[in-house]
């Protein structure tokens, strides 16, 4: 078991730190859109919080700007043509101008699944929320497929290029896990090897953080203001 605990993880931030970061980032509507990596599924572990990265960070961003409103419509199981059909009504209705969209890690997984045709589907989904005026965040699946999810691991890595290629199309934010340090953890990976502890999603929450708040005009302290 990890040793640390949220108040000693040096990849977390207390609500008070990420309140500060967040002054000036100039979202108030934010939304999140995709399958279970959005919803915010994963184990518990214990010393952190049991709140997904998505919640902590809509919390963090309403302490900072009590106006802030927040609408996550990720559901399990989704692939990128039920995100189209089932989730962008809502998110037309919500008006966002922040939308984080984690999905296309289950398209991976049919048959006959080509990368090509994922990645111009994420394009298109991103076109699609992009032409809302919202700006868009993504990020990369972190490299931690490890034991029976092993063999996948090469296409993911492709799917971690395609994530990159698409937010570089649209002015996307994009957070960068890949490789991050804490995928190595024993706490990143819930039992299932796919989504994360609770812990994985602290971390998340934190990078996602820090990375908003680089693209406003404030300055990070030197000791968030990088991996340590």
């Amino acid at each position: 078991m990890n040793a640390h605990t949220e108040a000693t993880d040096p990849f977390t931030l207390s609500d008070p730190a990420a309140a500060a970061i967040l002054s000036e980032v100039p979202f108030r509507r934010f939304a999140v859109i995709g399958d279970s990596t959005a919803e915010g599924t994963g184990d518990p572990w214990p010393g952190y919080e049991t709140v997904p990265w998505a919640d902590r960070l809509a919390r963090w961003l309403l302490a900072a700007h009590p106006r802030t409103d927040y609408l996550n419509t990720g559901k399990r199981g989704a692939l990128i043509a039920d995100v189209h059909a089932l989730q962008l009504p809502a998110l037309d209705a919500f008006r966002p101008d922040l939308v984080h969209i984690s999905c296309g890690g289950n398209d991976l997984f049919l048959r006959e699944a080509n990368l090509t045709d994922v990645e111009a589907a994420l394009d298109d989904l991103c076109a699609r929320v992009a032409a809302t005026g919202a700006r868009l965040s993504l990020f990369t699946l972190a490299d931690s497929f490890t034991g029976r999810m092993a063999p996948v691991r090469p296409l993911f890595a492709g799917f971690a290029e395609a994530v990159r290629r698409v937010a570089q199309r649209h002015d996307a934010l994009l957070t960068e896990f890949w490789d991050h340090p804490a995928r190595l953890r024993p706490n990143w990976l819930s039992a299932d090897l796919i989504h994360l502890t609770m812990a994985g999603h602290a971390v998340v929450a934190a990078e996602i953080a820090k990375n908003l708040a680089r693209h406003t005009a404030r300055e990070l302290p030197p000791e968030l203001a990088r991996h340590p």
